[in-house]
């Protein structure tokens, strides 16, 4: 017990999951102002004075906070506040929600938002007459939920000046029918053509998408998180300055770390520039020490880097690989130097190629450097060579994942498996060979990719299908399943330690800050398979409740 005086906050009648191996269970937490000051059972009820918040757990869990380590919530909130698609799943409800959208707007120049599955269009490509015939009168612009290609309608592609003649971009791909016309769809940097033709959005809407996310994310139990993109990029807002404001005023209640964006198109000269924006950009709960590597695409529309071939749409081996964004002995130099400046590297990996490119930079920083603490993390890792597993423990690198895309869908089913090959579809997200192989699990949403409720991720990574998958679905490769406790630890524990906030975060522990979460149920004490069903009731930062 420490000291005396009545706690601010105490919460009794446990159970308590605190995260630490040595006491993973108590009943009762005591926080005074911002920290917890004492884990334990019947006498933690001592602290409870005349001014003491009392929180009866009975039978509720009380949990450390999450931590989303790999999330885009400033643009998902100003989505939130666009033409959201990314709650309906097919193209009569695309229609019926685009077409009310734009007739609610008759003054918006534009008509953008997006957030649809490709698996609701033959091979994932929607067309411009489709859209045209839901927008005919102005330029539409929607991004596909992975956020990796866009959707456009004849009048942008006009506005655009894109046609048969117009080149693909290196980065980049215009889908085109049998005659070479533009059909519609944008891949990868082809996106940028329209996107860098968009409104710009204002601070303001900057900040009421933080707001917005910000909210969500609390209700969810979110209470710290790594921005994937500080920077601009394609059509992409900077929202740096959003962050700047609420942490300034207040209004910023998370703990955020943010990834400075590495354009990829210039070379270590930008890092002055990095430098600058870390300090400018760290204060009161935002730290902008980290930079954003996106070295690959994704499986889906081809651009994820693989060691080998596609296969086509026969089954037979393509002519492509997917892209490399950086080339592997530059990306070796700039994460060289990137760590001799202190900052963390957080990698966009997605295939093997890239993972492996990721891996070899790391591992040359490490030889440049020495053992530095600054923790690079590989995000995605959809295909990881079996060779590759055991680089993780070995170079200190955590295996970011994203749990709600290891599962059976159609996305995986149609547009990724037959394409990747039974060898390589056997190398998907292998979690479970991570974790054996002595790698740290950290775990994040990538929303508004995905859904950001990391209950759900956690459902996934135990179960490996999906909360309302269809009677029947198989369980995507089984083997590659956690356990509750290991999923659990990668959303608290794992983010924390990639957000380098593990020394007073991540676990329930005196001297630990108070960034708690109760959930409605004990989901360790019920089946796996309803996991999902658990709902957060309170969520706490620094002993102060943002949410219930």
């Amino acid at each position: 017990m420490t000291g005396t005086a009545s706690a601010d906050l105490v919460f009794t009648g446990g159970p308590v999951h605190t995260g630490s191996p040595a006491r993973s269970r108590a009943r009762g937490v005591a926080v005074r102002g911002e920290r917890i000051v004492a884990v334990g059972h019947d006498e933690v009820r001592e602290l409870i004075g005349p001014r003491t918040e009392v929180v009866d757990l009975d039978g509720k869990l009380l949990i450390p906070g999450f931590q989303d380590a790999h999330i885009h919530p400033v643009g998902g909130g100003i989505e939130m506040g666009q033409c959201d698609l990314s709650h309906a799943e097919a193209l009569p409800e695309y229609r019926e929600l685009i077409a009310a959208y734009a007739s609610a707007h008759p003054d918006d120049a534009w008509i953008t938002g997006g957030g649809w599955s490709m698996e609701a269009f033959p091979g994932g490509l929607p067309t411009a007459a489709e859209l045209d015939s839901l927008v005919p009168d102005r330029p539409a612009y929607l991004v596909n939920r992975d956020h990796h290609g866009a959707w456009v309608n004849s009048a942008a592609l006009r506005l655009a000046g894109i046609d048969r003649h117009t080149p693909d971009p290196a980065d980049g791909r215009i889908e085109r029918d049998a005659d070479g016309e533009p059909t519609g769809m944008l891949q990868e940097g082809a996106a940028n053509l329209v996107g860098r033709l968009l409104p710009e959005v204002t601070r303001e809407e900057r900040i009421a998408g933080l707001l917005r996310a910000q909210e969500l994310l609390h209700s969810l139990g979110v209470t710290a998180w790594q921005d994937a993109l500080l920077g601009s990029h394609a059509n992409l807002t900077d929202p740096t300055d959003a962050y700047l404001a609420c942490a300034d005023d207040g209004r910023l209640t998370a703990r955020v770390v943010g990834s400075l964006w590495w354009d990829r198109a210039r070379g270590t000269e930008q890092i002055e520039e990095l430098i600058a924006r870390r300090a400018a950009g760290t204060r009161g709960r935002l730290r902008s020490t980290t930079v954003k590597i996106m070295q690959d695409g994704v499986a889906e529309n081809g651009t994820a880097a693989l060691l080998g071939p596609y296969l086509d749409s026969c089954g037979c081996r393509s002519d492509n690989s997917g892209i490399s964004f950086v080339p592997p002995e530059d990306l070796k130099k700039y994460v060289t130097a990137l760590d001799a400046h202190g900052f963390q590297v957080h990698f966009h990996a997605l295939g093997d190629r890239a993972v492996r490119e990721a891996l070899d930079a790391v591992e040359a920083a490490r030889a440049a450097n020495g053992w530095t603490d600054h923790r690079p993390h590989l995000a995605h890792l959809q295909v990881v060579h079996p060779d590759d597993i055991g680089r993780f423990r070995a170079l200190g690198a955590t295996a970011n994942m994203q749990p709600l895309w290891a599962a059976h869908e159609p996305q995986m089913d149609e547009l990724t498996i037959p394409f990747l090959g039974a060898e390589r579809a056997g190398w998907q997200y292998p979690f479970g060979d991570l974790l054996r192989a002595g790698a740290t699990l950290a775990a994040g949403s990538d929303w508004p990719v995905s859904s950001p409720d990391p209950l759900e991720g956690i459902h996934v990574a135990v179960n490996r299908i999906v909360p309302e998958a269809p009677e029947g679905t198989p369980v995507f490769l089984p083997e590659q399943r956690l356990t509750l406790q290991d999923a659990l630890t990668a959303y608290t524990a794992g983010s924390a330690y990639v957000n380098g906030l593990d020394a007073e975060t991540g676990t329930i522990a005196p001297g630990y800050l108070a960034d708690l979460v109760v959930l409605d149920r004990d989901p360790f004490a019920g089946p796996a398979e309803e996991i999902a069903s658990t709902r957060v009731e309170g969520t706490y930062v620094g002993g102060r409740r943002v949410f219930g």
